[in-house]
């Protein structure tokens, strides 16, 4: 009679345990939901890839009328994007060009980025929630490195199409004066 007993015992344990593994790999099946900041991450990888344009500065600036060419990649596995920017036609020298270079990953629900600026700073910005997911806009948190001669402040991406997508860029020069700078950019052949 134990040993019906402890049968029974072991195939109902056995059983419980079948339940609970299949229960976990039903879970493992479905994916969580993505959070805001892993969509708006998601748009905005769709801009891998090459871009021209020219940028519209306000106040205008007499050197800025250039064409620009902006190089957006994802790298990491997936988990971060790459953003360089410099004048269109010109190598990459660093002793004569500006080439700002900005990083964008998701950490802890919330979708960073980090632009190593020309001015020897790095600006630390944090995405507000996408309204309508075409749009991505980030706000000034912190910053490294001097203040000397400003720094980034706030940057917006707005996906007009596949081929076409706008970037505003807030530059706080020196005694917090805003210079505002609007690509208009078409993605590369």
């Amino acid at each position: 009679m134990r040993f019906l007993r402890f049968a029974l015992f072991v195939v109902l344990l056995s059983l419980g345990n079948v339940a609970v593994a299949q229960e976990h790999d039903v879970q493992k099946q479905q994916p969580a939901p993505k959070s805001d900041a892993q969509m708006s991450f998601d748009t905005l990888k769709t801009l891998a890839g090459e871009w021209e344009g020219r940028v519209t500065v306000d106040p205008p600036q007499p050197d800025m009328n250039k064409p620009f060419h902006i190089t957006m990649r994802v790298t990491s596995r997936g988990n971060a994007i790459v953003h360089e920017v410099q004048e269109a036609n010109t190598p990459l020298d660093s002793t004569k060009y500006d080439h700002p270079v900005t990083m964008l990953y998701v950490d802890n629900d919330q979708l960073n980025l980090v632009h190593y600026c020309d001015a020897g700073n790095r600006p630390h910005m944090m995405a507000r929630k996408s309204a309508d997911g075409k749009r991505v806009e980030f706000d000034f948190v912190d910053m490294s490195g001097g203040n000397e001669y400003g720094h980034m402040n706030h940057a917006v991406f707005t996906i007009l199409d596949a081929n076409h997508h706008t970037e505003d860029w807030t530059y706080m020069m020196p005694g917090d004066k805003a210079l505002h700078a609007h690509f208009d950019l078409q993605r590369g052949k």
